[in-house]
């Protein structure tokens, strides 16, 4: 993706390249995006805001988002949309432009991974896989359903997006993993997340054993992680 101009959705969610996610569009300016998307390529940039009452708030130039491709848009009886994408490319805003559309446009530019070592990535890799593979084994002894559906990828950097956009864990940590351009700082950063949720998961699954011995039902937690 070279530079180019996309609507842009601000979201206090996070979108991974390679990564599904379903949204709901209610609100009129992005409605109109979605009608002018369909009318286009299908894209349009989603990028990461924290959320305010009462105010409008909008990325900054510098931040880094991920142009989003719309794969299914489901039409409501009252207007709105339900709509699922998938992540394409990271990019990084450079500037606002001027628009006669409701929503915001901006000229983008890509943000790619810089070089890295194939050995150390691919080791690394090769431990948050199996750390994963432990998270999902502690979810399911406890009955939850596993949050990834989907092939894991091989390629060390598609993977590490793919992992970090299936851990339920606040979007800050999420965004921070979107911005690491090295896919061996990505990968280090998830086995320290994944080491935390599955002590945590374990915990939890012996809270939940000793309630369902009990006749009682105590729902698993996600710990809260934040930079």
């Amino acid at each position: 993706m070279s530079s180019r101009t996309l609507p842009i959705f601000p979201l206090p969610l996070v979108l991974f390249p390679g990564a599904a996610l379903p949204l709901h569009i209610f609100e009129p300016r992005y409605r109109q995006m979605l009608a002018d998307c369909q009318d286009g390529d299908g894209r349009f940039g989603l990028a990461y805001v924290i959320p305010t009452p009462y105010t409008d708030p909008a990325p900054s130039p510098g931040a880094v988002g991920c142009s989003a491709v719309i794969e299914k848009a489901e039409p409501l009886p009252d207007g709105r949309f339900n709509i699922l994408v998938t992540g394409e490319q990271r990019f990084l805003l450079r500037t606002y432009v001027e628009s006669d559309r409701l929503y915001r446009m901006a000229v983008v530019e890509p943000y790619q991974d810089e070089a890295w070592d194939v050995d150390d990535v691919s080791e690394l890799a090769a431990d948050v896989r199996r750390a994963f593979a432990s998270y999902l084994r502690a979810l399911e002894s406890m009955g939850a359903a596993p949050p990834f559906q989907v092939q894991l990828a091989e390629e060390p950097a598609s993977f590490s997006f793919q992992v970090a956009a299936a851990l339920d864990i606040d979007a800050k940590v999420k965004q921070a993993l979107l911005e690491l351009r090295q896919p061996s700082h990505r990968l280090r950063r998830l086995g320290i997340i994944l080491g935390e949720l599955i002590r945590q998961a374990r915990k939890d699954s012996e809270t939940h054993a000793r309630a369902k011995g009990n006749g009682g039902r105590t729902p698993p937690t996600a710990p809260e992680l934040r930079e």
